[in-house]
């Protein structure tokens, strides 16, 4: 019986990436850049973990520059204002199966957490808009990529979220959408069941790796038990 579950954000607990992607050109644009990230240019993109991460890999890779000419934590912080604003106006939804967990989680007093790469203002934006509540209301932890040394697919912020929980990595799960994420919930000694999302579909994820089409698959903790046993067994 699983004790905690710890939710990944971007992609796991909703198809944030294309919103995300949205923000930075939105903020490239604002900005008198001639920046432009297709579809195909994000999904690699997404190799690399944390949003200054990804800017500062763009301008050193695609455009053969020093990121220290650009001011990439001010357009991050631009950035994030933008995705929230595209937050606010609704155009986000959690996937299928996810508020269901949650409320069946919470329905029966097990603790749950946020380790996600994302800082944490998205975080509080998406759960706001998304549950229309705060996130200490639903959460018991949460560890956001601001607060750590290391993104995934280091341990760090699983190995934050399981402190603040106060339980051993055996006594949770981490729920997951990349090929990063579950190499960051092992590595943290936690078992994780994958559900890729749209951006990570082509993933090539480890053979033994506890993968869902869709979340739904586990939308009652009855279910996700009965699957992490299944598998153990």
């Amino acid at each position: 019986m699983i004790r905690a579950i710890i939710f990944d954000v971007d992609g796991t607990l909703a198809e944030t990436e294309e919103l995300h992607r949205r923000a930075f050109n939105d903020t490239f644009r604002a900005n008198g850049l001639d920046w432009y990230w297709s579809r195909d240019d994000y999904s690699r993109l997404l190799q690399t973990t944390g949003g200054k991460e990804r800017m500062r890999a763009f301008v050193s890779g695609d455009l053969q520059q020093d990121p220290a000419h650009y001011p990439i934590a001010r357009l991050h912080r631009q950035k994030t204002d933008a995705y929230g604003r595209l937050m606010a106006d609704g155009a986000l939804t959690l996937r299928p199966g996810i508020a269901a967990l949650i409320a069946d989680a919470y329905a029966r007093g097990i603790p749950m957490a946020i380790a996600t790469t994302t800082n944490r203002p998205n975080v509080d934006r998406l759960i706001e808009a998304t549950f229309q509540t705060a996130p200490e209301r639903l959460f018991d932890a949460i560890a956001a990529g601001d607060e750590v040394s290391h993104k995934k697919p280091a341990p760090d912020v699983y190995d934050l979220a399981l402190r603040r929980l106060g339980l051993p990595a055996d006594g949770a799960v981490a729920l997951e959408d990349s090929l990063n994420g579950v190499r960051s919930a092992r590595a943290a000694g936690l078992r994780c069941v994958v559900s890729p999302g749209q951006y990570t579909l082509h993933e090539a994820f480890p053979p033994d790796a506890i993968r869902l089409q869709c979340f739904s698959d586990i939308d009652t903790v009855t279910r996700l038990n009965a699957l992490l046993c299944d598998k153990a067994a």
